[in-house]
């Protein structure tokens, strides 16, 4: 069973972006068009922001940019990545200015071929004496809408919140939103230790250690802490979470599922799309029950997961990785899509899962493709071997990078 798009999702109109003038006419000519199903030497043109003609030949006509045989391919929708967080704490309790730090992390994903981000902030706050973190999604969102309505920003982006289960004040930070803020996707994250992404408890050890410095016994303590919050108010948050989606009008996506049983609980709550499913296991109940597989371009890139889950190639040889995301690496999802075409033999399926697919699965039904009438974001890439370059990157078909 393929995964199923037509799940709830907000129409395009609640997407609503900053209103700028589209650029004079694009020709990119003489380009390996990578287009749905198959790759056409041709030429592409963009006008008033969409694609209006894709022709083919090697022909170059005046005015038209020589691709010189490059690779054409619509712009990377990206749905979950951390790198805005990674610009507004460089380091832990570092607080970096935001505007600026909103500026690099858009200049960021241009530079590396992504035209549409939905940029995860986490909802749900922890007062602990040994991992505390604060509420700061709401100010961070702000910001962001106001620097994308005054058009800071080169590429499109959007709002996915990530509700954190296992946390305090989850239900009390989502109330902060409203419909107006057209929030994109919600995500029911559980990082409770001892399941899910961290059932293995060595690696979550190392991961927190690492990070805070953390001595044995205050670790302990962390894990117990933990528990209990989630035994106390777990169920009461996802419940809520998942009204709150529905309240918003948002994608509703799980995360880290890794049993059967969570799968089905996840499709009961009207997820649209599973992110980081860890076991062969649960992607193959999302193909079951029609829930679209997101992995991380990371672990396809790494050969596996730095928290010992399944391997995104894993999944991609059995036909079960629908969706890749850049995670905590924005360089990694063009290259990802290459290294999926290498072992699948099949480019324009490989961009799928990193254009189209997306798009489709965050509610965007404009972008994504290389069709005419589509949204004209499309990036020219180079092979040096077997590594994708990028030559050129284009919003609405403004180059932007």
């Amino acid at each position: 069973m393929s995964p199923d798009m037509n799940s709830p999702i907000a129409p395009d109109a609640m997407r609503a972006e900053s209103a700028t003038p589209a650029p004079g006419p694009l020709q990119l000519a003489n380009a390996r068009l990578v287009l749905p199903g198959e790759v056409l030497l041709g030429t592409l043109s963009i006008e008033n922001g969409v694609i209006t003609e894709i022709r083919e030949g090697d022909g170059v006509a005046g005015g038209a940019v020589d691709c010189g045989g490059d690779y054409v391919l619509p712009g990377l929708v990206e749905l979950h990545t951390d790198n805005l967080e990674r610009h507004i704490e460089p380091r832990p309790e570092v607080d970096w200015p935001h505007l600026p730090a909103l500026v690099a992390h858009d200049a960021e994903l241009a530079s590396t071929g992504i035209t549409t981000v939905f940029d995860a902030l986490r909802t749900g706050s922890i007062h602990s004496r040994q991992v505390g973190y604060g509420a700061y999604a709401r100010k961070l969102a702000d910001e962001l809408l106001a620097a994308r309505a005054a058009g800071h920003f080169r590429i499109s982006h959007f709002l996915h919140l990530r509700a954190e289960i296992c946390s305090e004040t989850l239900l009390e930070e989502l109330a902060q939103f409203g419909p107006d803020d057209r929030v994109g996707i919600v995500s029911l994250m559980d990082h409770t230790p001892g399941q899910r992404q961290f059932r293995d408890m060595s690696a979550l050890k190392t991961y927190v250690a690492k990070k805070r410095g953390m001595t044995d016994n205050e670790f302990a303590e962390h894990v117990a802490g933990l528990k209990s919050l989630q035994a106390r108010l777990g169920a009461k948050h996802e419940a809520g979470a998942v009204a709150e989606a529905a309240r918003l009008g948002a994608v509703l996506a799980s995360h880290d599922d890794t049993t059967a049983e969570q799968v089905a609980a996840s499709r009961a709550n009207g997820v649209g799309f599973a992110e980081f499913p860890t076991t062969l296991e649960a992607a193959e109940a999302c193909r079951a029950e029609g829930v679209a597989v997101m992995m991380g371009a990371p672990n396809l890139i790494r050969g596996g997961s730095h928290s010992g889950n399944v391997a995104a190639a894993e999944l991609a040889e059995a036909g079960l990785l629908d969706i890749v995301s850049s995670d905590y690496v924005p360089a990694a999802l063009l290259l990802a899509a290459f290294r999926l075409a290498e072992g699948w033999n099949d480019l324009p399926r490989a961009v799928a899962c990193v254009s189209e697919t997306p798009a489709r699965a965050g509610g965007l039904t404009d972008r994504g493709r290389l069709e005419t009438g589509w949204r004209g974001d499309v990036l020219r890439v180079r092979l040096a071997g077997q590594t994708p370059l990028i030559r050129g990157v284009w919003s609405r078909g403004e180059r932007v990078s």
